[in-house]
């Protein structure tokens, strides 16, 4: 597989990350709104967003998880992420946009681009996300690119900004047909 570096659409230009860790840290990583149903808690400085950065390059560069900066085309400035993480067959997505830019499209015109291009991959038979069962605008973001919903996963996975106990999903997936 050779994920491209560069992803363009109509409005964001979607790339591997710098250690642009202001930008970053400014965008959404410090916002506890929208880091609410993330796994990790809204950074405190920037040498944890440089650590947070470090990690995500070298997955990228190891080739087992993918992340992509989201940035406007207008005037590249940075408003979130996208990341594959790539395991046999399968991709789990994830996301993440800074809060002034939620509710004009942005998050469902970069997970659509990244999830086209998973599609496209012979090797990816499955491309599946999780959501909070309370965050319905990350539901809507997997429906509109073409996600079906499978069911709901009980206590599947800890989102410690809202509760120290692991939280119920719900969980979407696009699936190769065999043929």
């Amino acid at each position: 597989m050779n994920p491209p570096a560069t992803i363009t659409t109509p409005r964001l230009i979607l790339r591997f990350p710098d250690l642009a860790a202001p930008d970053t840290f400014a965008a959404y990583a410090t916002d506890p709104e929208v880091t609410r149903h993330l796994q990790w808690q809204p950074h405190q400085d920037l040498e944890e967003t440089r650590t947070f950065l470090r990690g995500r390059i070298q997955a990228n560069e190891d080739g087992e998880d993918l992340y992509w900066s989201v940035r406007l085309r207008s005037d590249d400035g940075l408003i979130g992420a996208v990341a594959l993480g790539l395991r046999d067959f399968k991709a789990h997505l994830g996301y993440v946009i800074a809060r002034r830019h939620w509710r004009q499209g942005y998050c469902t015109e970069a997970v659509q681009a990244v999830v086209d291009w998973a599609r496209r991959q012979p090797e990816i038979w499955r491309v599946w996300a999780v959501c909070d069962l309370e965050n319905a605008a990350s539901a809507r973001v997997m429906e509109k690119v073409g996600m079906e919903r499978e069911g709901i996963l009980r206590r599947w996975i800890e989102h410690p900004n809202v509760s120290a106990n692991p939280r119920d999903c719900l969980c979407y997936s696009w699936v190769r047909e065999a043929g």
